[in-house]
């Protein structure tokens, strides 16, 4: 096929298609499906619907199910974390990433379909699955993200970004449907229980991204540059996270956001990894199918995400981006403070709609205001983001591991999310401490 010209609407539209494809991952696996599956796997309840076991055997050791599953999603975070210099070194100065790009895809999209096969007798398998389809979506970000500058000049970069996320939103909703609509129905399709369509969920997943990938990358050029695979190439992001730390110590703005960043971030993203678990375990359905209330509870979050980013993106404008961040920090501490007197369903789909009002707008005024702290005049802004996306999976992992620990400990995550509450906190404090400049309105 004739390469298309950069800018082409073809090859934009061809790039943002990926979002499609691979953000069936996010929902189906990372926030549905799969924790309600594992839920189901892990925990013993009584006719009453009382949890009588939440243990799980491995390797001779006895887990809290939680902490087990955090241990694993945090050592998959910290692969990555450790990868991503490396990955974004191989993508600026090797002429085939598309290859990479594909690697990672493959390696994420067949990990879900080895899904079907998990259950207690194949722990290990399970879990290593669940481990590497998590190292494949990130991994295969590094290589789409830096195509972007390949295919779209400076002025169409914001919208075909955005034009991405709104179809990987569109994508991951309709599968995610699709496979409530069969898990609910099992029995109108032919199955005997909901176990089997809910394993067949994880195939489709891997399907989904593997097949509507392919216009991604029948477009795709292979890429710009081509130059031998060096010990400097492999280092070169090593070195670029080196000297953004560097820099830092002549801009203090940065420097103490990027402090209170990390901390905040960190109990972001552990809440938004194991509020599906949260309401696995901790909230009492009554008797009631919970994936029905669980699945809808993630689809509300995702609405009113979007209403969540639009207006704090206001409240930014008129406010400035730190006194924003303040009010949404608190707010994070009142939902944890909330969410551990939360018990019934209702109450849990209140503090879904509050997660939902600020999930998105923390995330994405945190990025849009980093991005206003780097110097006028920087040419290099990847090296910036890379140190950024580097902090933020630290920063989970870090998160996961300490969750699983007071997961262990009290055998609760109530606990867990009370506990998160502090770095919140933290955050207000460090965020107070930041400088104001350019960051107010005039």
């Amino acid at each position: 096929m004739k390469k298309l010209p950069k800018g082409s609407k073809k090859l934009l539209n061809a790039w943002a298609f990926y979002d499609w494809a691979n953000s069936v991952y996010s929902l189906v696996i990372a926030s549905t499906v799969f924790p309600i599956f594992y839920g189901a796997l892990t925990i013993v309840k009584n006719e009453r619907g009382e949890i009588i076991s939440d243990r799980v055997q491995l390797l001779g050791f006895d887990f809290n199910n939680d902490s087990l599953i955090s241990y694993v999603t945090a050592s998959a975070f910290l692969l990555v974390a450790i990868m991503s210099p490396f990955l974004s070194g191989i993508a600026d100065y090797v002429g085939n990433k598309k290859n990479f790009l594909k690697f990672f895809c493959y390696l994420g999209a067949l990990s879900c379909i080895g899904l079907f096969w998990f259950d207690l007798e194949n722990l290990i398998f399970g879990l290593t699955c669940y481990f590497f389809a998590l190292v494949g979506f990130w991994g295969s970000l590094v290589f789409y993200n830096s195509y972007l500058p390949d295919i779209a000049f400076p002025e169409q970069q914001d919208k075909v970004s955005a034009k991405g996320f709104s179809m990987g939103y569109i994508g991951s909703v309709v599968l995610l449907v699709l496979c409530l609509v069969m898990i609910m129905n099992y029995e109108m399709f032919g199955f005997e229980d909901a176990g089997f369509p809910t394993r067949l969920s994880f195939v489709l997943t891997g399907v989904w991204w593997i097949g509507f990938s392919q216009i991604t990358y029948y477009y795709l050029p292979k890429g710009n540059k081509k130059q031998r695979l060096t010990n400097d190439v492999l280092f070169n992001g090593f070195k670029e996270l080196k000297l953004i730390w560097n820099s830092l110590q002549h801009n203090p703005q940065l420097k103490k956001y990027l402090r209170a960043f990390f901390v905040y971030s960190m109990a972001v993203q552990t809440v938004m990894l194991i509020a599906t678990y949260f309401g696995i375990e901790e909230v009492n359905w009554a008797g009631k199918d919970s994936t029905v209330g669980l699945i809808i509870s993630i689809l509300l979050i995702q609405l009113v995400a979007i209403a969540g980013a639009m207006a704090t993106s206001r409240l930014s404008a008129r406010l400035g981006n730190i006194t924003t961040l303040i009010i949404v920090n608190v707010i994070w501490i009142f939902i944890c403070v909330y969410a551990f007197f939360v018990e019934t369903p209702f109450q849990f789909y209140i503090a879904a709609g509050l997660v939902g009002l600020v999930m998105g707008g923390i995330q994405t005024l945190s990025r849009s205001t980093y991005s206003k702290m780097i110097p006028e005049g920087t040419l290099d802004t990847a090296s910036f983001f890379s140190f950024y996306d580097v902090s933020e999976k630290i920063g989970i992992v870090i998160g996961m591991v300490l969750y699983g620990v007071v997961a262990q400990v009290f055998g609760s995550i109530r606990y867990s999310i009370l506990f998160l509450t502090a770095f919140f906190l933290i955050g207000v404090f460090l965020l107070l401490k930041v400088p104001r400049k350019h960051l107010e309105p005039e």
